[in-house]
């Protein structure tokens, strides 16, 4: 049976994405209940200035708390070495950064064009080394960017071996801004492979703006991806790719790879029960998926047992 890692992102590029401040206890409650119906990976917040982000300002509280969690891989996101920095101090297992393909959404992301991003990216890789954390770049706006437009595949390839040869150990191909379809996602995965090795280019990370969240998953899938990002309840997008958002719903994704046969060991009925959470400690927050209205299908229990 194949193995496949959902990492849960909602409280990191879910929660940024809102003007709604979970309360510290509650993000708690939601992580730790996600690791107990069997969730094995979260990106528990970002290590960005609160001034910036408020919603991320508990960040280093909440890998602490999440550490204590048996058998949990703790993840965060950084910016820059000093957010790096940061992280490590925390106790992240690993951390990543994100690396716009459209240099202009990351002079506005990040306020850095692709050189200054290249170096960073080195001094990051050197922090996490030294800490002994695992150390991955999201490869941002890979298939669109709703600034520029279309992106280069060619340049994404370019701007993957540069971060390579910086000393990324990892790569996610991320659909910021909800731009790819299926035989997108087969094409560039393919390219960065070729070009990075197979064994770097693990994850996808999709948004679901334009509903094509769970083909452009499944066409991952077919390509050979072992690790997807999604967040519970649909949560997020991108403060800085307008309309971009919704990202690939945790409860969607669950159903349709456990019913597939594929292992993920996440218990859907305790992951659908987590939601639970988010309703009482975001009210009036529009949450979205299928499974959690239409439940399972009658023979589920037949099928992942196969």
């Amino acid at each position: 049976m194949t193995e496949i890692l959902v990492s849960e992102v909602g409280p990191r590029d879910g929660l940024q994405s809102i003007k709604a401040i979970m309360p510290t206890e509650a993000k708690k409650a939601w992580i730790a209940a996600e690791a107990a119906a069997g969730v094995r990976e979260i990106e528990v917040g970002s290590f960005v200035p609160s001034s910036l982000l408020p919603q991320m300002a508990d960040t280093a509280e909440l890998v602490a708390f999440a550490r204590t969690l048996p058998g949990l891989n703790v993840v965060a996101l950084v910016p820059n070495a000093k957010g790096a920095a940061r992280a490590v101090e925390a106790g992240v297992h690993g951390l990543s950064i994100p690396f716009s393909m459209s240099e202009t959404h990351s002079l506005r992301n990040v306020r850095k064009d692709h050189p200054a991003m290249l170096a960073e990216i080195a001094e990051v890789a050197r922090i996490a080394r030294e800490a002994g954390a695992h150390f991955a770049v999201g490869l941002s706006t890979a298939f669109g960017c709703t600034i520029e437009g279309a992106v280069s595949e060619d340049a994404v390839v370019r701007l993957a071996v540069a971060s390579a040869e910086a000393g990324a150990l990892e790569f996610s191909l991320s659909d910021t801004t909800g731009y790819a379809d299926p035989a997108q996602v087969r094409r560039l995965v393919r390219k960065v492979k070729a070009a990075v090795g197979a064994d770097k280019l693990t994850t996808l990370h999709l948004h679901n703006t334009r509903g094509l969240g769970l083909a452009n998953a499944l066409a991952g899938l077919e390509e050979g991806i072992t690790t997807l990002d999604s967040s519970l309840g649909g949560l997020g997008g991108c403060p800085y790719a307008p309309g971009a958002s919704g990202n690939l719903v945790t409860e969607d994704l669950v159903l349709m790879l456990n019913a597939m046969g594929l292992k993920t060991g996440i218990d859907l009925e305790k992951l659908l029960a987590v939601r639970s959470i988010l309703v009482e400690a975001l009210p009036g927050e529009p949450l979205y998926g299928f499974t959690p209205d239409a439940g399972p299908m009658m023979d589920y229990a037949e099928r992942i047992a196969r």
